[in-house]
């Protein structure tokens, strides 16, 4: 095991937060009872932020980057774990309270971890990361909610070219939903119809101001942009169904009214990936084990080095990015 390793980290430049690739000792991670050997990351919107400096992600510093790991235990004070347990983290602040995953080491606790599931490779389970694991929660809260129905009506999916757009629609369809994809890149369809999108609207559409109770479409939804498109499927939304929202990156606000909540029962849910539980993560990866074809993730996928993560954070926030990006953090 190497004494020092290359991470990501994140710190202040100018009063600003920015990414930059630094040494980093193994003694120099946090007290945390495991040690992990990182083979895998991702690259998330939220990572894109942070290493640009284009959002305070990090609320501290220095702070490595990265909300996403799969890798191998080396050492273990916790009974749950052992050296050479395959595991899988998502989230749990890391890369923003918490040192995160931009490197070949890290010590975290205990219960942020899950086991690798048998039906993924650590590279798969970083083609899903946080974003697939997201989209999976989704997809639970609203079949626990009740009214979407396979074969019947609309579910919406926003920033469907996406990370969690992506695999939202590859779940959706997979169980027999009538997904319409949200995108603002014709381009995209192709991609879109292959992982189980039946139709399209236009992202302008829903960007642009609406009325409060506009003609309702949606069964149930999948949003990941936040503000005026959020505003406007939930004033699209048929009386007694619900939108599951996970996202901003279209933005934090909510420029809209009770209207559709308390005119047409209309829900929110939201959807917090970060500290969801236990069970709550057990759930969504199960899913994905069960309903996530591996060759459509194999189709939404690239690997890269993690040496292109600088370039990698502007194109992911310049939107163009298509699916998910895997980070080699050996190269």
């Amino acid at each position: 095991m190497t004494e020092t390793f290359t991470a990501m980290v994140i710190d202040a430049v100018d009063g600003k937060p920015k990414g930059a690739f630094r040494k980093i000792s193994i003694a120099e991670l946090p007290d945390n009872d495991v040690l992990v050997e990182i083979a895998y990351s991702t690259l998330n919107y939220k990572d894109g932020l942070a290493i640009s400096g284009k959002g305070r992600i990090a609320r501290r510093m220095p702070m490595i980057g990265g909300i996403d790991l799969s890798g191998t235990v080396v050492e273990s004070r916790s009974t749950e774990w052992k050296a050479g347990d395959k595991v899988v983290l998502n989230g749990w602040g890391l890369s923003e309270t918490e040192w995160g995953a931009f490197g070949r080491y890290q010590r975290v606790k205990p219960e942020w971890l899950i086991p690798l599931p048998d039906t993924f490779s650590m590279e798969q389970a970083m083609a899903i990361g946080t974003a697939g694991y997201t989209a999976a929660l989704c997809v639970d809260a609203l079949e626990k909610w009740g009214t979407i129905k396979p074969g019947e009506g609309e579910v919406l999916v926003t920033g469907a070219a996406g990370g969690v757009g992506s695999v939202a629609i590859a779940l959706l369809a997979a169980r027999g939903y009538n997904v319409t994809a949200s995108t603002g890149r014709p381009e995209t369809h192709d991609y879109l119809t292959s992982l189980g999108a039946s139709k399209f609207i236009e992202r302008a559409a829903l960007a642009e101001k609406g009325g409060p109770l506009q003609k309702e479409r949606w069964t149930g939804g999948v949003d990941s942009v936040g503000s005026t498109t959020l505003v406007n499927a939930l004033s699209q939304t048929m009386r007694g169904c619900g939108i599951a929202a996970c996202g901003l990156a279209g933005g934090a606000d909510l420029p809209g009214t009770v209207l559709p909540h308390i005119l047409r029962a209309v829900t929110l849910i939201g959807v917090d990936s970060v500290i969801a539980t236990r069970e709550q993560r057990l759930s969504a990866w199960a899913r994905l084990a069960r309903d996530l074809d591996p060759a459509k993730l194999a189709e939404i996928t690239t690997t890269e080095p993690m040496s292109n993560l600088p370039q990698l954070a502007e194109d992911i926030i310049a939107g163009k990015i298509r699916g998910r990006v895997v980070i080699d953090v050996t190269k």
